[in-house]
């Protein structure tokens, strides 16, 4: 009896402890733009609603063409806040913002 109450009581505090760590519902960051500033070799990304979270992400081609293509990324930033990264003198192929959440 004693072997059955102690299983109760763990499964109990086990789906409490689940349910109170349960993160919160959230959106993916809407509304999203970016800005690639060559002359001055920076890229930022900035979504101004939703939950999630956001970053740039700049392709270039490096001129050497045995080094192919460089990939650079911002941090993930939460919605609201700016995500910005500095980037080379290759030329620019691609950019864009990566969300999640």
């Amino acid at each position: 009896m004693n072997a059955r109450r102690w299983a109760a009581g763990c499964a109990a505090l086990t789906t409490g402890v689940v349910l109170l760590t349960a993160p919160a519902a959230s959106a993916a960051p809407t509304g999203c733009t970016y800005q690639l500033n060559t002359g001055e070799r920076w890229a930022t990304s900035y979504c101004p609603s939703g939950t999630g979270e956001h970053r740039i992400h700049v392709i270039q081609r490096h001129f050497l063409p045995e080094v192919g293509l460089i990939a650079i990324e911002g941090p993930w930033v939460p919605a609201g806040q700016t995500s910005y990264t500095g980037i080379t003198a290759h030329t620019t192929v691609s950019v864009w913002v990566d969300t999640r959440g």
